[in-house]
């Protein structure tokens, strides 16, 4: 697989990441399969597919050790990204608190060390800034543990412009994570460029749609209970119908080129600048391998265009 650096200086990873939090959390967890879980990770690093991304809030702290599984004897094969700052509050309603302040970054580092079963974390970022914490806190205490050998590179999630100079005028920040993909297209506005402007990675999570862009849920009967995306607005009935011309469209495009509709959603983020590292999420090898194909699309200019002219997504994000 061609491979994409993670910012100024860190390391070079497959194109396409992996996201391992549906595999415990949000989306049917209830059904879990941990041995299939450790075998698509496992497929992954066999495919190249080498950032592996996780956080202690999925599960929570569950996510962490099925990772810490499939990566033993196979460490030096990935690069592991994980997350701290978010706290559950209700399991039952995914209900997240924020908590940014260094003592509890330190603590989670060592505790999110001990689950993985390892001895540094390569990308250590922080989950979402704290409102009642300024940025400058919480970063410099992902930069403490830098100095301290415990985290090669750090990042940040789900930040304003603001935030993300000051995160990365505290400490470098090597990558960016927020929800990115045909139908969440905020950070081409400002976060985008200014990543490509600095030499920062940008990974996308939810490159997907959270699955509604590879046209497979054409309901909102078809989530199983406890799936988090049956309480999505973009998910109820009505912003279905209303998405699935948005989803049909990217369906039509790629069956003209003899791609399925998640190769072309990939390839289209691809596409948006070399700093772009989407990291979709999935529990079946097939998938993965499906995902994993999509590094090697380059789509005509053409078919860019029309992906560029879709219409907007009805429903917020959250």
């Amino acid at each position: 697989m061609t491979t994409r650096r993670l910012g100024d200086g860190g390391p070079a990873v497959g194109a396409i990441g992996l996201g391992c939090m549906g595999m415990s959390w949000a989306y049917s967890a209830g059904a879990r399969d941990d041995a299939a879980s450790v075998a698509v990770i496992q497929r992954a690093l066999d495919l190249g597919v080498t950032l592996i991304d996780t956080a202690d809030v999925y599960g929570p702290f569950t996510n962490e050790e099925l990772v810490g599984r499939a990566l033993r004897g196979r460490r030096d094969e990935a690069v592991v990204a994980t997350k701290a700052g978010l706290v559950v509050a209700d399991a039952n309603t995914y209900r997240i608190e924020r908590d940014g302040r260094p003592e509890h970054l330190a603590a989670a580092c060592d505790a999110s060390l001990a689950r993985l079963g390892i001895d540094v974390i390569d990308l250590y970022q922080l989950h979402r800034p704290d409102p009642s914490v300024s940025i400058e806190d919480s970063v410099g205490a992902l930069a403490d543990l830098v100095a301290a050998g415990k985290v090669r590179h750090i990042g940040v999630s789900e930040v304003t412009l603001d935030e993300l100079a000051r995160a990365d005028a505290t400490h470098p920040v090597a990558t960016v994570q927020s929800e990115f993909s045909l139908w969440t297209r905020d950070p081409l506005a400002d976060i985008l460029p200014w990543c490509q402007a600095n030499r920062v990675a940008f990974l996308p999570f939810s490159p997907l749609g959270r699955g509604f862009l590879t046209g497979r849920y054409r309901s909102a009967d078809t989530f199983e209970s406890g799936d988090f995306r049956a309480s999505n607005p973009r998910f109820t009935a009505e912003a279905m119908q209303a998405n699935l011309a948005l989803a049909d469209r990217v369906t039509d495009i790629a069956a003209g080129l003899g791609l399925t509709a998640g190769q072309v959603a990939l390839a289209w983020l691809l596409a948006q600048g070399d700093q772009v590292i989407p990291i979709p999420g999935t529990k079946r090898v097939a998938y993965l391998e499906e995902n994993a194909a999509a590094a090697a699309v380059v789509l005509p200019v053409e078919a860019l265009a029309a992906l560029d002219d879709l219409p907007e997504p009805v429903g917020a994000r959250y």
